[in-house]
């Protein structure tokens, strides 16, 4: 069977694609592609996630087939393009399997050598590729082994399983390696049973809500209704996350499958299911595999009409979003669904009793669907076990930010924050001092160094004024404005809101003015305080979830960092140095060196000065825009940034 994908194609001898017609033909055919794919000992991956692909990984898996084909390799190696590996910082990676040699930022500068040298070394001899091995930033230690590194060792992946090891755009390759094993079990189950497992299991919400999984389908399962609709969420939209894009560019299968059980649980024996994936049109190479992935699922019988033999039927469907964050919200989903203006509406009635057009709705995101084959397969106490008392399970971070190794990660639940930043991430860039973690992205709240070791659930969170979202953790320096960072997020939730409700619409305006003025050294005394008062309200009176928790950055920085206000409010000083107009430049005259470069670059002449003596700014002039500062040739920097305030009590 000749199996293609954008990258290239590869054979599956002798194995033909055929309609599979009962759960013994799926079985059949994956104990004959798994005795398949052991014939092939050696294997390179080449990571085919978006981060890699930036980086031309789509290249070098083509100069790879050309240098492979040019030795004669190619019967005896196999060259495989997967999913996000999750560590992006590092890509394009190459994975040497059995061995799970890791090779990063391989063909970055001299592509061709860095493949002559893998083939040469690796391939042939069994030796490594020194520099093209990670090095620990902590210890300089070289590590060639993909799970001896940091990065993946304190990793638990069950949502992530197959990223990095299965070729997305291959349904044989996703059924070699256990895919729709959980269905085949699923199919030997009733609905009870399975929405039982589910709920043993724990498993909660994971796009934000935390809502139980098995609780919400045993809901939608009881709503009367002559048609059931399965929803997945994929309508990812936190600045800095990129868990659903790396999960369906990397496992579509896994997404769909979860989905099929979904809908054998809620609606067969009682009423049609029909499904959708609601995907933001931002994610192309996502939208690729998932629409592939339902067109070879439907190829192979296990979507559409009498799946597997059985009188179940379930069909699905894509549907590209146009980038609106609200739309992330269930109840404003299914009215971009029927075409209408993704807008929330009141609750209750709840989705699963009346959503898509009023029919019984079960609404899940990305990374709960793909948890689902794996806990029908291995069971609810087996998930159960891993995690926290309440918050069971594992969850997908993107760790972003000012962190060493920035990338996907996933991690057992009750996992210390330190553990993530310190071990996964290898510490902070430049080895400064940790300031906060911004977790749940816009919606979420920032947590400050005094909570290093607090465990990652829901609950841990929470007392601390933040949210787990949908996973997104950005790592803040020391050198991060919190007022700044405050003004970002509500620059963009602002931007976002629908403004259906008037607390929302006019609300994060009144708090977005505030802080604008705030950080341009405008604002007066009180300002903390109406910022507070404000953001109360909007919690308590918007609609959705996106207004009642757009405050959530400007509440919780107040909160942990309310020095940082005081000085932008009553001192006009920025010590961070981020905030432009609560900064300054000075020259220092026993360091400078009197080139009057600055004096040459300075667009508004603000720098005055005579030869052979160190030049001056003028202050009124000067519109802090760094150029004098950028083109200092000082060994030790003449001019010097710094707080606004400090340069005039020195005046």
């Amino acid at each position: 069977m000749k199996e293609k994908n954008n990258a290239g194609s590869r054979e599956m001898s002798g194995i033909a694609a055929a309609k599979l017609e009962t759960k013994q033909d799926l079985l059949a055919l994956a104990r004959e592609l798994q005795a398949e794919g052991k014939k092939n000992k050696r294997r390179v991956v080449i990571c085919g996630g978006t981060g890699c692909r930036a980086n031309k990984s789509l290249e070098l898996f083509q100069l790879f087939q050309k240098a492979l084909k040019k030795r004669w390799l190619g019967p005896e190696i196999e060259l495989k393009m997967s999913g996000c590996h999750g560590f992006c910082q590092r890509g394009p990676v190459v994975v040497v399997e059995p061995e799970e040699i890791f090779y990063q930022e391989v063909g970055r500068e001299t592509p061709d050598q860095d493949i002559e040298d893998i083939i040469n070394k690796t391939l042939l001899k069994g030796n490594y590729v020194e520099r093209l091995l990670y090095r620990d930033p902590r210890t300089d230690e070289i590590i060639p082994i993909y799970h001896n590194i940091p990065f993946y060792a304190r990793q638990q992946r069950i949502a992530l399983r197959l990223n990095g090891k299965i070729d997305p755009f291959s349904i044989t390759d996703y059924l070699a390696s256990g895919g729709y094993q959980g269905l085949a079990k699923a199919l030997e189950m009733n609905p009870e049973e399975i929405i039982n497992v589910m709920s043993k299991s724990g498993l909660r919400g994971r796009g934000g809500g935390g809502f139980p999984t098995g609780q919400k389908w045993s809901f939608c399962r009881n709503a009367k209704g002559d048609m059931h609709y399965i929803i997945c969420n994929a309508d990812e939209g936190d600045p800095g996350a990129f868990m659903d894009r790396s999960i369906m560019e990397g496992n579509p299968h896994g997404v769909l499958e979860g989905m099929i059980i979904g809908a054998m649980a809620i609606a067969r024996g009682k009423s049609p299911a029909g499904g959708y994936i609601y995907v933001r049109a931002e994610y192309p190479l996502a939208v690729q595999s998932i629409r592939k992935a339902i067109e070879d699922a439907r190829n192979y019988g296990l979507l559409g009409e009498n799946i597997l033999g059985t009188e179940f039927s379930f069909e699905v469907k894509v549907k590209e979003g146009a980038g609106a964050f609200v739309c992330g919200e269930e109840t404003a989903l299914m009215k971009s669904l029927e075409g209408r203006r993704g807008m929330p509406r009141q609750r209750p009635p709840f989705p699963a009793n009346q959503g898509l057009w009023e029919k019984p709705s079960n609404i899940n995101n990305v990374e709960t669907w793909v948890n689902v084959p794996e806990i029908i397969l291995k069971g609810g106490e087996w998930y159960s076990a891993i995690g926290t008392e309440k918050s069971k399970g594992t969850k997908v971070f993107s760790l972003v930010g000012k962190v060493k190794n920035s990338g996907l990660v996933e991690v057992p639940m009750g996992i210390k924050l330190r553990d993530i930043i310190f071990e996964i991430g290898g510490g902070i860039l430049g080895d400064k001092e940790f300031k906060a973690a911004q977790t749940g992205g816009p919606s979420g709240g920032c947590i400050p160094a005094e909570y290093l070791d607090l465990p990652m659930d829901y609950e841990h969170l929470a007392e601390v004024g933040s949210i787990m979202g949908s996973g997104g953790l950005v790592i803040l320096d020391e050198d991060t404005c919190m007022v700044d960072l405050a003004r970002y997020f509500l620059t963009f939730t602002q931007n976002e809101s629908c403004g259906k409700c008037t607390p929302c619409r006019l609300g994060t305006r009144q708090m977005l003015t505030v802080l604008e003025d705030i950080c341009q050294g405008k604002s007066q005394t009180g300002d903390i305080e109406l910022l507070g008062e404000i953001g109360d309200t909007i919690k308590k009176a918007s609609l959705c979830g996106l207004g009642q928790t757009a405050p959530n950055p400007a509440l919780t920085t107040i909160h942990y960092f309310k020095k940082e206000y005081e000085e932008h409010v009553h001192q006009k000083k920025c010590s961070a140095l981020v905030c432009k107009e609560l900064v300054s430049y000075n020259i220092q005259s026993v360091r400078c060196v009197a080139c009057h470069r600055c004096l040459w670059v300075c667009p508004n002449k603000a720098i005055l000065g005579i030869s052979l003596k160190a030049p001056e700014i003028d202050q009124a002039r000067c519109d802090r825009c760094g150029t004098c500062l950028e083109i200092c040739p000082a060994r030790n920097k003449a001019v010097e940034k710094i707080p606004g305030a400090e340069l005039k009590a020195a005046g």
